[in-house]
């Protein structure tokens, strides 16, 4: 049985206090941050300014010292020309000017004009690394939150699968188990047990289904399996895969039209994985169509040297910024609190990886020819056929466009 929606309720509230228990901590760890910056550029701006200007009084001290000095000196004129030699050796950073009233020492304005340059370049340097020391830890800080956040989010859409899958195992052992049972305890009438068989053979084909999603999953995972390319003619492959699905959908609801290319399309892929990719967006058009009827449309045309395969459904369609998250593994569209389709987050993944195995991409976007729904195309490269034998249905080589194989 599914999760209830109590126990997932509550799991959902433990993931939202911790979000806030984060935001609230990474939100502490910036202010101080901040500050501590502020701080020490108001505290740096603060020592500088006191240690300039105790220098500068230091120095005018030595001049008025030295004043005193030469004013206090015996001897004539010599003696007292040899004692400003002295002075000036023993304080570079005074000048004596004859100028001045008997003459006098004074601090030298080139020693002061260098000494000021030099105090603010300090300055400036305290102001950049301050600012610059606040950018490299805020910045470290974004790149761990956005780590954590993308690791709390796999770990959610990991718990996530784990519920589906289990849910996606246990529903139709249980189901299946219950009809047998049901089989063994009471003779059936003809039709009940067509019936049953019909039921069996449905919840059968979904345990297959996920098995399968896992399974393909795991060997894209670990590169165990790549696909075999031959070349084919799209048309004819996308006929007969929805020939084996037609059923199936139809079973379910589905209204399916397919409008194939007026012309050929000859490409290069793995018949069996390009079918994984086309019954996965099939099954996700008619899973997420709500009603008894649900149309789906299958179209293929070329644009140039591309050829595109679009399956638009009149679903719920992708909210805004879902276009590529859809891809992610264990993805699941929609609330998971209240969620009831069926699946494990596997289907479009599986569906890009694959394209891109054969070097393809895929996109997503809102159905252009309905009000609702949404629009997956698979874009594959055009195979370039090489000669008149391969025209005909030859089996000469093929020759593909770069990124082809």
């Amino acid at each position: 049985m599914p999760p209830s929606r109590p126990l997932r309720a509550s799991r959902g509230a433990r993931w939202a206090r911790s979000q806030a228990a984060t935001r609230v901590a990474f939100g502490v760890i910036v202010v101080f941050v901040l500050s501590q910056a502020a701080w020490w550029i108001v505290f740096e701006f603060r020592t500088i300014h006191q240690a300039t200007q105790e220098q500068l009084t230091s120095w005018q001290h030595d001049a008025n010292l030295a004043n005193e000095v030469l004013a206090q000196a015996a001897g004539g004129e010599t003696a007292r020309a040899a004692l400003q030699q002295r002075i000036l050796r023993r304080y570079p950073h005074l000048a004596y000017q004859g100028s001045l009233p008997g003459g006098g020492f004074v601090v030298d304005q080139a020693s002061r004009e260098r000494f000021l340059a030099a105090q603010n370049r300090h300055l400036r340097m305290f102001a950049f690394e301050g600012p610059t020391f606040a950018l490299v830890v805020l910045s470290m800080l974004l790149l761990i939150a956005v780590t954590l956040r993308g690791e709390r989010e796999l770990k959610r859409r990991q718990q996530n699968f784990l519920s589906a899958i289990t849910h996606e195992f246990k529903t139709p052992i249980s189901t299946l188990k219950l009809l047998v049972q049901t089989a063994q305890m009471r003779s059936l009438p003809p039709p009940k047990q067509e019936e049953y068989l019909r039921r069996m053979e449905a919840e059968l084909d979904r345990l297959e289904h996920t098995s399968e999603q896992v399974l393909a999953s795991a060997r894209l995972e670990h590169a165990e399996q790549a696909p075999g390319f031959a070349p084919l003619e799209l048309n004819h492959v996308v006929q007969g895969i929805v020939g084996a699905a037609r059923y199936g959908l139809e079973a379910r609801g589905a209204l399916l039209t397919v409008d194939y290319a007026p012309e050929p399309l000859p490409v290069s892929l793995d018949p069996d994985a390009f079918a994984v990719v086309l019954n996965n967006l099939l099954d996700n058009a008619v899973k997420y169509t709500p009603g008894a009827e649900r149309p789906v449309r299958v179209k293929l045309e070329r644009r140039g040297d591309l050829i595109e395969v679009h399956v638009d459904d009149r679903g719920v369609g992708l909210k805004e910024g879902e276009e590529e998250r859809v891809f992610e593994r264990f993805y699941r569209t929609g609330d998971e609190m209240t969620r009831e389709s069926e699946g494990v987050g596997l289907g479009l993944h599986l569906v890009r990886s694959i394209t891109e195995a054969m070097n393809g991409w895929v996109r997503s976007g809102a159905n252009p020819d309905a009000e609702r729904g949404a629009r997956f195309t698979v874009v594959l490269p055009r195979r370039v056929v090489a000669t008149e034998q391969e025209r005909g249905g030859g089996a000469g080589a093929p020759r593909t466009p770069e990124g082809a194989s």
